[in-house]
């Protein structure tokens, strides 16, 4: 696993079965934080081959598409992150190919229900090369400032109100996609904003788990606190306690793990993610949570209560002079579509003909 910063400002991606509006997000974003080159160098369509138009800002850019993952990677040597749009029946395949490419060092798989043995197959790979797969069932990660996966983090107007657009302190990571989100809003809200955020993933076998984010996370200079929210099922959050206990993490740690209502149900619930489920005992997100405290986490009493103390644990950085809070800047206008646009009402068009007996058409 890796051990310090994932992306940068330069990091370039290849992105595995075309997905027009997620690589759009990206170059979007890619505008919005001032990137010079964009962030994805090839696109990679089984069976396809030749060139995508799409926008880097006002600019209408050809992006290169390529039919295999062997000719992606020569193509683009210095793109090392690969994105995997694939469904769950390829996912593992495409995946475990691209991790054999000595270029590839990420690997982010977005599809959910790949099946297990896969995965484990995948993770020790991964493992034993030192690579990192974020998900299966994930969203992906952001660098704020630098470099975005896919959907992360939502519309532009999600980045903007998140700040996500330049890098703050708080290292974040957290199984769920969509809570990362509601998360982003809320670390703007009460610090300077996230600097890292990893998604990764609801299923039982995680690429990358918790503590080996926060790991990361304390090797990164930039990174002054981290977040974490788990939720209830496996005992992933453990490998975080002992990693507390054992002294090898020296930044101040909030953390929550949701699903303490699991208990108010007679039986066995699965909630929403494959590995969120109530099990036994040490699988309960109390029992968690109580771990975590005595192992010197920050703890809130409850999901409402998590927001205060991250705002606490950032206020006291900055009066020990730990943090200096990063400075607002003004991102710039993400221009609209044209047929956006249009359909919301912001333009008008003349049209080229005019005649009584025929129009545009």
């Amino acid at each position: 696993m890796a051990t310090g910063q994932l992306f940068s400002r330069t990091t370039q991606a290849l992105f595995y079965n075309y997905k027009q509006l997620p690589i759009q997000r990206m170059l979007d974003f890619d505008f919005l934080c001032g990137r010079e080159t964009p962030s994805v160098a090839g696109i990679i369509n089984p069976g396809a081959e030749g060139f995508q138009k799409l926008f880097f800002g006002q600019e209408e850019i050809a992006i290169p598409v390529h039919s295999t993952i062997e000719a992606a990677c020569t193509a683009h040597p210095t793109a090392d992150v690969f994105i995997n749009f694939a469904s769950f029946r390829s996912a593992a395949a495409s995946s475990m190919a691209a991790l054999k490419q000595p270029t590839i060092r990420v690997v982010a798989i977005i599809a959910e229900g790949v099946p297990e043995s896969d995965t484990k197959q995948l993770i020790a790979y991964a493992r034993s090369n030192n690579k990192v797969v974020i998900g299966p069932a994930t969203v992906g990660g952001i660098q704020a400032g630098a470099f975005k996966i896919g959907d992360t983090a939502g519309t532009i107007d999600n980045i903007v109100q998140c700040k996500l657009y330049r890098p703050g302190s708080v290292g974040f990571v957290s199984k769920s996609g969509g809570m990362s989100n509601e998360m982003y809003n809320t670390i703007a809200r009460v610090t300077d904003g996230i600097y890292e955020g990893i998604a990764i993933g609801g299923d039982v076998f995680p690429g990358s788990t918790l503590s080996d984010h926060i790991l990361r996370f304390n090797n990164i200079p930039q990174v002054k606190m981290m977040v974490v929210l788990g939720e209830l099922g496996g005992r992933d959050e453990y490998s975080l306690v002992e990693a507390l206990k054992q002294g090898k993490v020296n930044k101040p740690v909030v953390a929550w793990v949701s699903g303490t209502c699991a208990r108010l149900f007679k039986s066995e619930v699965q909630f929403g993610h494959a590995g969120a489920k109530s099990g036994g005992e040490m699988e309960s997100a109390q029992a968690k949570n109580q771990a975590l405290r005595d192992a010197g986490a920050v703890v809130p009493t409850s999901y409402e209560a998590f927001e205060i103390v991250i705002k606490e644990t950032f206020d006291k950085l900055v009066e020990q002079g730990k943090i200096t809070p990063v400075k607002e800047v003004m991102p710039p206008q993400i221009p609209e579509d044209l047929n956006n646009a249009i359909k919301s009402g912001k333009v008008r068009a003349p049209t080229h003909i005019i005649s009584t007996i025929s129009d545009d058409r």
